[in-house]
């Protein structure tokens, strides 16, 4: 991976607003480091506006001297901050002592709590982006597209996101209530959960049908990029004859930058990943892919929804844009933006976005997100089940095959059938991504022929 035009203190953090996915591209906010270059440059155009700054001093003066309550001076700029930061975007915030370490704890992958992915609705409620694989939350049946009404009891509407995360969060053994309204429920949905040390496994694999390599990436932390890549070989060292790989990105609300670009990197010989432009020089970088293609050139379907966020759109704009791989699935979520993680002390920081990033073709997906090649909605599909009916190889005396291979009764071809039926009922459009790699198995070597008779000519 080459990165230029990059400034190395420049803290960038690719995330969904979450509140609690962070990373870091060139060091850690968890550590000191040299001044951010977004905090260096100074492009604000003429002086300061002195009118405005008076309109401040005599407000934070009224709140100081007149609320019925005594907020101390530290609280009220503490507020200030907060509010000058939400007013921007949804994803530039002030986190505190609570806030900055969940951000560095859920970098890394661990933390205690349910194992959702969150962030605000039109109506004022949180909305679930994705339970995380393996989790309470995945396990007591939260899902995308929930939203949560109220914690505890205590009602979510007027509360900020980092309130309610907040209250989510917990120690392992302590149970949390939450109140839950799910399209196309009547009634609001209760869950009793309890919490556990979330140590999130971010990338995880398994054969489909013997001959194909599905790789699960459920977000983008730290690790995820060498963990994709081991995964990756481990599969091929452990199956060989691989004919196709399924990357899973749906509900995968992103994360660590340098883990997107390491997974892109894996499957491209050449050719730029992902770049950056912001108002300020350090904000400006470009990733390029490094020679060497880990899956051998196997070909490749990613699977995308809309929550599929931000690192995960990065993949997915790459690999679509260097024609390596069919994207299927529905749209993804359409978060563009960069945020650069500022720390201003051992214990805060504010998370400011700085840049947008766009797909090697230069496609700005912010607020549009990433259209698949190929739409394939989810949906509960019921197979109709074969009939036990007979054939040719159930009559009695029948002839054999002529060139002697094996009989097929109507026994075996249910067996055949039914692994088949079961994934096509269990996830229709995992079923759809096999179907197209078989597709092209099928029609690969027809295409390599064609090409090579053109070339001749």
């Amino acid at each position: 991976m080459n990165l230029k035009h990059a400034s190395n203190a420049l803290v960038i953090s690719l995330v969904l607003g979450l509140g609690h996915i962070g990373l870091t591209q060139a060091q850690d906010p968890a550590t000191d480091g040299p001044e951010p270059a977004a905090a260096k440059t100074n492009t604000s155009k003429g002086p300061l506006p002195l009118d405005e700054l008076r309109t401040f001093t005599r407000v934070f003066e009224s709140i100081r001297t007149g609320h019925v309550e005594e907020v101390d001076d530290a609280t009220l700029l503490e507020y200030a901050i907060k509010g000058m930061l939400q007013e921007l975007d949804p994803h530039s915030a002030y986190l505190d002592k609570d806030n900055f370490k969940q951000l560095k704890e859920s970098t890394t992958g661990h933390y205690g709590g349910l194992g959702i992915e969150v962030g605000n609705s039109e109506d004022g409620f949180v909305k679930v982006i994705a339970p995380i694989d393996d989790t309470p939350a995945k396990k007591a049946g939260v899902e995308a597209g929930d939203l949560i009404t109220r914690i505890d009891g205590v009602k979510i509407k007027g509360k900020t996101l980092a309130e309610a995360i907040e209250m989510m969060r917990g120690d392992k053994g302590e149970k949390i209530t939450l109140r839950i309204i799910r399209e196309g429920k009547d009634e609001a949905l209760t869950f009793t959960i309890v919490r556990d040390h979330i140590k999130i496994r971010s990338v995880r694999s398994r054969i489909i049908d013997q001959l194909y390599a599905y790789i699960r990436i459920a977000q983008f932390q730290a690790p995820t990029g060498d963990d994709f890549v081991a995964e990756l070989k481990k599969v091929q060292r452990e199956n060989p004859g691989l004919k196709g790989l399924i990357i899973d990105l749906r509900n995968n609300p992103g994360g660590v930058l340098q883990a997107s670009v390491k997974v892109a990197d894996a499957l491209l010989e050449e050719g730029r990943i992902v770049y950056t432009e912001g108002r300020v020089a350090g904000s400006n970088a470009e990733f390029d892919a490094q020679p060497g293609d880990d899956s051998n050139g196997l070909p490749i379907v990613v699977l995308i929804n809309g929550g599929s966020a931000s690192a995960s759109e990065i993949v997915a704009g790459a690999l679509q844009d260097h024609k390596r791989a069919l994207l299927i699935g529905t749209k993804s979520f359409g978060k563009g933006s960069v945020q650069s993680v500022i720390p201003l002390s051992e214990t805060k920081a504010i998370k400011l976005t700085t840049s947008l990033y766009f797909t090697p073709n230069g496609r700005s997906i912010q607020a549009q997100g990433i259209a698949p090649d190929i739409i394939v909605e989810r949906a509960k599909i019921t197979a109709i089940k074969p009939r036990m009916a007979l054939t040719e190889a159930d009559l009695d005396g029948h002839l054999g095959n002529a060139k002697g291979g094996k009989e097929s009764k109507a026994k075996d071809r249910k067996q055949d059938q039914l692994s088949s039926r079961k994934l096509l009922e269990r996830d229709n459009q995992l079923y759809e991504a096999v179907v197209i790699l078989k597709g092209l198995g099928i029609l690969a070597p027809a295409v390599e022929k064609t090409a090579a008779m053109e070339a001749d000519q």
